[in-house]
């Protein structure tokens, strides 16, 4: 829960009270925080009905601004946030911290051109000064079916450094680990087909580990997601597209039961002339926290605003390596 401490002091009160006395209530919200426009940060709460929210309108940020992302140094396919933290001087005038209170819940308060007629603000405070510190992550990843921390192939902790095919991509953002123009994705997904254990059942083999029973081939000890001749017949699977040049050998059957670069037995070389465009997949996480809250009745140093939720903030790249 995120918390403000909300300080009234007893000069705004009607009841007397003793010089210097105040009355100190806790203000609770959920962890998480939504969005509108660009930009407007708000969460809300039922019961009793409030809602926080930062407006930004100087400067004129934008989602696409917050999530620029350049290289983490000159040719590295590894790329960061162009700005990880954005400061903003909250002025209650252009731009705007506020704590509102309701007669109903104000779920549907925000993100209306005109607020719902029923919802009324029963009070409406808005903070004199303070700085939000907009904060930005970018998580890549290549959703090729081995979760990030298991493709660190060295085990030093640092996966920007296992790229088994040096192609430049580090296996974690490598959708195609081995250089072999089949996708990791691709060599996995055989996995409820093998009978790993030799026992004539399938079904034991799988627990959801996509590196358990990993398949291989050729039965080299090198499972197929790393290897560049799956089948060992001394042809380098990127070479064995023999009926379709596509960049894409696992739609290349000579025996129609078997692909030509699972199959021993095929072992034509098509040599090729270029790499498969890879796609990364882009995903931020967007944070913020507020320092020097001045309210006139609400005094707090820091604030934890939290996270966005429900955020369109994912999208993608492509890289297409040197062949």
């Amino acid at each position: 829960m995120r918390n403000l401490i909300y300080i009234l002091s007893c000069l705004l009160l009607l009841t007397a009270c003793d010089d210097g006395d105040v009355i100190t209530v806790e203000i609770e919200f959920d962890d998480t925080f939504e969005s509108c426009g660009d930009i407007v940060f708000y969460k809300t709460k039922s019961n009793p009905p409030e809602s926080l929210s930062l407006q930004v309108t100087s400067p004129a940020l934008t989602f696409e601004d917050l999530i620029e992302v350049e290289p983490i140094e000159d040719g590295s396919t590894i790329m960061q946030v162009s700005n990880p933290v954005t400061d903003v001087e909250i002025n209650g005038v252009t731009n705007l911290f506020n704590y509102r209170t309701y007669n109903v819940d104000p779920s549907n308060f925000f993100c209306n051109d005109i607020p719902p007629a029923n919802i009324l603000i029963t009070q409406d405070l808005s903070s004199a000064g303070g700085t939000a510190l907009i904060m930005v992550e970018l998580i890549e990843d290549d959703n090729d079916g081995v979760p990030a921390e298991l493709e660190d192939i060295n085990g030093n902790g640092d996966l920007t450094d296992d790229d088994t095919d040096g192609d430049g991509i580090p296996n974690y953002l490598d959708e195609d680990d081995d250089g072999d123009n089949v996708l990791t994705i691709t060599e996995l997904s055989d996995n409820d087909l093998v009978d790993a254990n030799g026992d004539g059942d399938f079904d034991d083999d799988i627990d959801g580990d996509p590196l358990t029973n990993v398949v291989d081939t050729d039965g080299d000890g090198i499972p197929n997601y790393l290897d560049n001749d799956d089948d060992g017949d001394g042809v380098l699977t990127i070479d064995e597209e023999n009926l379709i040049q596509d960049e894409n050998p696992a739609n290349d059957f000579t025996n129609p039961d078997v692909a030509d670069y699972l199959n021993a037995d095929v072992a034509e070389t098509v040599p090729a002339t270029a790499y498969r465009e890879h796609t990364i997949y882009q995903e931020f996480e967007v944070s913020v926290e507020i320092n020097g809250v001045s309210f006139p009745t609400i005094t707090q140093e820091f604030f934890d605003f939290g996270t966005l939720e429900n955020t369109n903030l994912s999208t993608e790249r492509n890289i297409t390596p040197d062949f």
